[in-house]
This record gives structure tokens, sequence and C-alpha cells, in this order.
């Protein structure tokens, strides 16, 4: 994936590679233009925070919108891409997939010895790969303390997903219930712009434009969790990225997020990650003093 860096504008964070030549990197873009050369792995791109406006042209496609957490787009291998980023909020998961390593697995699930090839995704979603993708994420972020074997089954679980799910040999998927595109996306996206707020559920099924109950059914339908823990999810990594950075108490760091006391947000991080946020801070610190000396 360094092509895609020395291309453009953005910012890798960090990145890591597997022995099979899988690849992940989170990493941020600038407003502007980013053009990403015909690229021999597959791409799976997945936002990560703040809903960001952007376009993509790609394969004789284009497409215009909002991409908000969770929104994926796939980029099958061979394929270049231009990218208009409308704000500064692009913040990503990537991930580079070689076809070598999804032909196996449509191989060892019985599809037989034929090429796979991906199919071209713009913004969807996809709780199982959204599942993959956090907890590389949080691999990531700790600076990988659960070792090389772990992100190796976090690869193979990624690509055996695109293959059933997103490309020529997938089955075709039915879905049922849950909120359609429009309601989850301007959802999702009131959400991030307002986790530091005092959020409900009445709050958020206004914005859905859906009675209360069933957007609570819908939203556990279609993110696989209920909504009040959802918005826990988003605000202790709201919380994470604060701490990344200098400038801010880890009081303040907490009401920002939208905890209502440092202790509350103590508590709820220590569940979700096994860490207090003075332990993150140390590590986020850590590591970027390790980067600095290298």
């Amino acid at each position: 994936m360094s092509r895609i860096s020395e291309q453009s504008q953005g910012r890798v964070h960090v990145q890591q590679r597997t022995a099979d030549g899988f690849a992940v990197q989170l990493r941020s873009d600038s407003s502007g233009v980013l053009e990403v050369p015909e690229f021999p792995n597959a791409l799976v791109s997945i936002h990560i925070g703040r809903a960001a406006r952007m376009s993509c042209v790609r394969a004789g496609l284009s497409h215009t919108g909002s991409a908000v957490h969770g929104d994926i787009d796939v980029i099958p291998a061979g394929v270049p891409a231009v990218w208009r980023m409308h704000d500064e909020n692009d913040r990503a998961l990537m991930m580079s997939l070689p076809t070598a390593m999804l032909d196996a697995i449509a191989e060892e699930n019985g599809f037989g010895a034929r090429r796979v090839e991906l199919r071209n995704r713009f913004m969807v979603r996809d709780r199982q790969l959204e599942n993959v993708a956090w907890a590389m994420k949080s691999e990531l972020e700790l600076g990988s303390p659960s070792g090389q074997l772990y992100l190796d089954g976090l690869a193979m679980s990624a690509a055996s997903r695109l293959v059933a799910g997103h490309s020529s040999v997938a089955m075709e998927e039915r879905r049922y219930g849950g909120l359609d595109g429009r309601r989850l996306k301007r959802t999702l996206e009131f959400i991030e712009a307002h986790l530091s707020d005092e959020l409900s559920l009445t709050r958020l099924a206004a914005v859905a434009e859906m009675s209360a109950s069933h957007f609570r059914a819908g939203f556990r339908q279609s993110i696989g969790t209920a909504v009040h823990q959802y918005v826990i999810e988003r605000r202790v990594e709201r919380a994470k990225s604060l701490l990344m950075r200098d400038g801010q108490s880890i009081a303040e760091i907490a009401l920002a997020a939208g905890f209502t006391h440092q202790s509350h947000l103590a508590r709820h991080m220590q569940r979700a990650t096994g860490l207090s946020p003075l332990q993150m801070r140390r590590i986020f610190a850590e590591r970027v003093a390790f980067e600095v000396t290298e």
C-alpha cells in the first residue's frame, strides 16, 4: 500500500503486514484529490468516525455522498480510482489483499480453482467485515500486542468475508428488516456529530423519522447491537482518538466524548479495552516516542 501513500497528501498513522502479503493501515486524507493508481491487490477502505463528504470515480462509475462510520468501499485489483475529499474528515482503515489469498480461500470453500474477482462497491454496509476491521484497528492502535498470529487470523477472516459476500463467487444474501440505507446513514451521521450531547432514544428515532419502538428494533437489526451500546462504543472510540493528542486532561476528554465525568469514561473504557484512560494515553505516548526515534 505504499504506492497509495506516496501518491497522496494523506498521512499513514500506523500500518502492519503479514507474511502472505496482506497489509492494513490507519490513514487520514485532507481535502483535495487523491489518485489511486492501478494496484495489483484488492483494496478495502472502511470509514472511521465523523461523516466525510467525498466523491469517487472508478471502473467507469462515479459516486458522491457522505461516508459515515462503518461505510465500506471495495476496490477490485487492477482498478484505478480518483477520490475527491470535500472536507478534512476522511479517516479510514484500509486493507490490501493479494488475489492469491482470495483465490486460495475460494478454493478451500469449494468454489474451484478459478480466479476470484471482487465486486466494485461504494459505501456499503457489512456487519461481519466491520467487526473484523474494528478488531484490526484496536490491535494497530495498541502496537499489535497480540502478535503476528492474531493479525494473520484477522486477515484470513476479512478475506473470507469478502469472498463470501462481495465477490464473483458470492451467494446472494437476503436481508430482512432493519433501517433502510437513508435512515441508517442519517442516524449514524447524527450520532457522530452529537456524541458530546445528550442522546436519547426519542431524539434518535425523530432523526430517523420513526417511532421509538420501531427505531430501536430496526437499529439493532441493522447494526447488530442496541443503540445505547453503539453510542457508548463510539464515545469510547472518540475518547481514544482524543487521548492520542496532547492538550486536554482526561476529565476534559470525558466530557468532549459525551461521558458525564472522568470515572464514567474510565469504567466504559476499562470494560471495552481492558485499559484505563491513563494507561491508554501512556501507550499512545510510548508509540509516538518510538516512531520519532526510529
